[in-house]
């Protein structure tokens, strides 16, 4: 193999599959990234057999071949390189020789065949939405995703594709996250459970633009086409928590529109203690057209006050601040109506009346000691 690319589209390349490299694994050779150069292109693969990543850049191809490096140390050499032209050549001891202007360097290289290949899902089950609607779509709920292994289907997002509608769901036991977004267009409708850290690799690889992307569905894989830049994360298998059913079940005796900087800004401050104190709660005490947050620990209290409109009942109820900014942090909304039926029973927050219902959030509270 003998090829000449340009360093920034190589660096660039190698730092978006490295994001599937395996951490920690009995097989080495999934520690590596797999160079393929055919005709005029440089393929670059990186998998850890849950996630594969491939990329595709221009390059002079000298001469065929394939080779698997080192993937941490070659990510590392490639990035600190900054030249318009880098030259890779493989000898026949399957090192690789790497020029760049007047210098080079030497990497060994692992044996080629035991690679696992990238195969492309070759299926007309699809669907197609905007590359701007998808990472909203995953950033919105992918933040209530469990991180233990008690549950490890909760380790997972459930995305539900429909003819028009993806809804995607995540929950961690304490709070619970459905977002949705409009897809352009769909040929199937089906559930699937997509590992969380997949779908953070494939939010980081999204930009904010309205170009469609098209998404293949198949069996127990999931595959993202972004045309030079391929996705494949096998899907998690098992029952996800009936979400429907829990908040159907959760009753609106008590409900608030509230500006959402505002109670988030508040919310900061009265956390400072309650960080304190270790327990991350924070009281809401909703009287009439108020509601008063406040925190507690030993050094002081803090007591915040915030303009509101009720419809219902008064309600003193308590929470994990951290749950509240977590989803604050996803929405920019400028109101939002948070719903409540007891101090025991979850809150729901929602866009107000007249906004696309894009998310909805239900956060369990903290029992208060009195």
């Amino acid at each position: 193999m003998q090829i000449i690319c340009d360093g920034l589209d190589l660096s660039d390349a190698v730092l978006k599959v490295s994001k599937a490299i395996a951490v920690k694994t009995t097989n080495p050779i999934l520690e590596g990234i797999k160079l393929t150069a055919e005709e005029n292109e440089l393929t670059l693969l990186a998998t850890d057999l849950e996630l594969s990543i491939e990329k595709k850049i221009r390059a002079q191809v000298k001469e065929e071949g394939s080779c698997v490096v080192p993937g941490r140390f070659f990510s590392e050499f490639v990035k600190k390189l900054t030249n318009d032209k880098i030259e890779l050549t493989l000898n026949d001891k399957n090192g690789l020789n790497i020029k760049y202007i007047d210098s080079e360097g030497f990497i060994q290289c692992f044996t080629n065949d035991e690679y696992p290949s990238f195969n492309t899902l070759n299926t007309t089950d699809y669907f197609g939405i905007k590359k701007i609607d998808f990472k909203n779509l995953i950033n919105r709920a992918i933040f209530s995703v469990a991180i233990d292994d008690s549950r490890p289907i909760l380790k997972g997002c459930l995305l539900e594709i429909g003819k028009d509608i993806i809804k995607a769901v995540t929950s961690d036991g304490y709070r619970l996250s459905l977002t949705r977004a409009v897809l352009s267009f769909s040929n199937l409708e089906t559930n699937c459970i997509v590992p969380d850290k997949s779908l953070r690799e494939i939010a980081k690889l999204l930009d904010d633009s309205d170009d469609i992307i098209n998404i293949y569905v198949q069996k127990n894989f999931l595959m993202v086409d972004l045309g030079d830049t391929k996705i494949i994360t096998r899907l998690l298998e098992g029952d996800f928590l009936n979400y429907n059913q829990i908040i159907s079940s959760s009753s609106q005796e008590t409900v608030i529109t509230v500006n959402k900087s505002q109670l988030e800004d508040a919310l900061e401050r009265a956390s400072l203690l309650s960080k304190i104190g270790q327990n991350n709660l924070v009281k809401f005490d909703i009287n009439e057209d108020t509601l008063y947050l406040t925190s507690n620990s030993e050094i002081g209290n803090i007591k915040e006050k915030i303009n509101i409109v009720l419809n219902g009942r008064d309600l003193v109820i308590a929470f994990n601040a951290r749950y509240f900014l977590e989803a604050f942090r996803a929405v920019d909304n400028e109101f939002v109506k948070i719903s409540f039926s007891s101090p025991t029973n979850p809150c729901i927050i929602t866009p107000i009346d007249g906004e696309k219902e894009e998310f909805l959030y239900l956060i369990l509270p903290v029992r208060m000691i009195n």
